[in-house]
């Protein structure tokens, strides 16, 4: 296991536990659940988002066999089929309305076993989970090729007109239906709002009419694959074609050493609405030339080009030394299509020479650091404000919608929040627009402490920004509450005093700081007013209105300041 656990590391993967399917039952259930399952070891192991190609065992093990260098590293081939023409997958002008794009290939003369069928199954779970991002960019279908005869058409139809029978179901259902059905299945549910309000959904039909699949939901029983497949047709419909022709790529690569011609491919061919053919999968290899001086460089050694070669090859990068000048021509194989730029190759190279095999030298460069003014403000003022006798809370950025505006008395429309696309619960739902709903929950869940609670927070809050490339900003805030028996206003007031005298703010209405009497929903009528200093409003200070505090489970008053300090910087 530790020899296993170094291997990984040096691979540039990490051996997250040794466990065992009983283990994890007992440990999520009790040991009573666990009663019976299984105590085969299991090794978790965390692989990088970007190496779909080590998302299975036939992948992992064939990296790690080339890494040890026990093996060389396999050459993938596309074939033509041995009697006649591929198989031909028709797109027609339909599915321009919801999956334009599809690609597809052939596993001839493949010998499965429960555990290579298993694999492959779960491979494909995988990717749709990860490149396919849950199916919306790209949906895998694999058929058994002896059961279907193409060509094969993929076309949309409205929903009503699809009919036939799903995955291990006993029926035929319409398409309408089957969304019912599966509305309350664990699994595809998540899957549903792909198409589900389209006028169209996509379906995948043979030659005599018979359903393969309506993507990206689920296949049709009768092509289903089982461990005695010998033939598979994989086709994949997809929104973005670079990435379906990644997983093309991936799914056969992985596969096709259990054909009986051990990594070959069978090409099928997809003919557009337009007439134009393309033939599936690409499978391609393509050269980048790099200097060993650029690697050397970049990493931080100092090796040969001969080495760097060898190196890089034991990444599942053929590389040779060409030239005199040290040249280095990398060979990209389909597998790796996470190899993009210079720099992810110069990656590999330091990987398989290991990080910790790099010496630690000084930098070249001299710098001198410095604390982020804004930073240092802050810890300066989190300082003094304390000597004032407050407590500082530290609450979540995010927070639920009703918290910053229902009850605060304010409209969601005009906070100006971001809000989460998919929150997990109903407290995450938008980020924080001022600190205060944060506070006024701190000081509900202590209300058994002594009077008065004084406390304060100085964090960022988070407002939508046209301006800024990401659509909002940050923008760092102080916040006090002082909640007792009588409002203390003054108490509050004074803060704001104490924080202007130590940002050197004098009380004046031109060059320093006044307040103005303003209404504001979340305070007290006649009992709130704004903060001006040099000529701009910062915030606003004022008694809370008592349906805020009832609404925040409080039942004395409380006064509130919420300032911003960027201004003061």
């Amino acid at each position: 296991d530790e020899e296993f656990d170094e291997l990984c590391f040096e691979f540039g993967l990490e051996l997250d536990e040794i466990t065992s399917e009983k283990d994890i039952i007992s440990k999520e259930q009790g040991d009573v659940k666990a009663e019976g399952a299984s105590d085969v070891i299991l090794y978790k192991i965390d692989v990088p988002a970007n190496r779909y190609d080590l998302l299975c065992l036939e992948g992992l093990v064939r990296g790690l066999q080339v890494f040890k260098e026990r093996t060389e590293a396999p050459r993938y081939k596309r074939v033509n089929p041995v009697d006649g023409e591929p198989q031909r997958l028709i797109i027609t002008e339909e599915t321009a309305l919801v999956r334009p794009h599809a690609v597809a290939a052939v596993l001839r003369n493949i010998t499965f076993t429960k555990d290579r069928y298993e694999s492959f199954i779960e491979l494909q779970e995988k990717l749709h989970q990860n490149v396919c991002r849950k199916r919306t960019l790209v949906a895998i279908g694999t058929h058994d090729l002896d059961t279907i005869s193409g060509p094969f058409t993929f076309t949309a139809k409205p929903p009503a007109d699809i009919k036939f029978k799903p995955l291990n179901q006993s029926k035929e259902y319409t398409a309408p239906e089957l969304m019912n059905l599966y509305k309350t299945d664990s699994h595809l549910r998540h899957f549903l709002h792909i198409i589900e309000d389209k006028p169209v959904y996509p379906v995948i039909y043979d030659s005599n009419g018979i359903v393969l699949s309506m993507p990206p939901i689920i296949n049709g029983d009768h092509s289903k694959i089982s461990v005695n497949t010998k033939n598979v047709f994989i086709e994949c419909t997809a929104t973005d074609v670079t990435k379906a022709k990644i997983v093309l790529d991936m799914v056969v690569t992985m596969f096709s050493e259990y054909c009986d011609e051990p990594f070959t491919v069978e090409a099928a061919e997809v003919v557009y609405p337009d007439g134009k053919s393309c033939i599936y999968p690409e499978l391609p290899y393509r050269k980048e030339t790099m200097t060993s001086d650029f690697i050397n460089k970049k990493v931080g050694f100092n090796e040969t080009p001969e080495s760097i070669a060898k190196l890089l090859t034991r990444m599942y990068l053929k590389s040779e030394v060409i030239g005199e000048g040290g040249e280095i021509e990398v060979e990209i194989p389909p597998t790796r299509s996470d190899i993009i730029h210079a720099c992810d190759i110069v990656e590999d190279a330091a990987m398989a020479y290991g990080f910790n095999n790099l010496k630690r030298t000084m930098p070249r460069t001299y710098t001198v650091a410095n604390q982020f003014p804004l930073n240092k403000l802050t810890e300066l003022l989190r300082q003094d404000l304390a000597a004032a006798g407050f407590t500082e809370a530290l609450t979540f950025a995010l927070c639920s919608q009703e918290d910053i505006a229902e009850k605060l008395n304010k409209d969601i429309s005009t906070t100006k929040a971001a809000h989460i696309a998919n929150p997990k619960t109903a407290e995450f739902q938008v980020a924080r627009t001022t600190l205060l709903p944060g506070l006024l929950k701190t000081v509900a869940a202590n209300r058994k402490m002594p009077l008065p609670l004084k406390l304060f927070e100085i964090s960022d809050v988070v407002l939508k920004d046209e301006t800024k490339d990401v659509g909002a900003r940050n923008n760092r805030r102080l916040c006090a509450v002082y909640y007792n028996k009588s409002p203390g206003f003054e108490v509050i007031h004074g803060l704001l005093d104490r924080t202007m005298q130590l940002l050197d703010v004098k009380p004046d209405r031109e060059k320093g700081y006044c307040i103005q009497a303003v209404e504001d929903s979340t305070f007290f009528p006649g009992r709130c007013a704004e903060v001006f200093a040099n000529g701009q409003s910062i915030g606003r200070l004022g008694v809370l209105h008592p349906d805020v505090i009832s609404k925040f489970e409080l039942t004395m008053p409380c006064s509130a300041l919420d300032i911003d300090i960027e201004p003061f910087l």
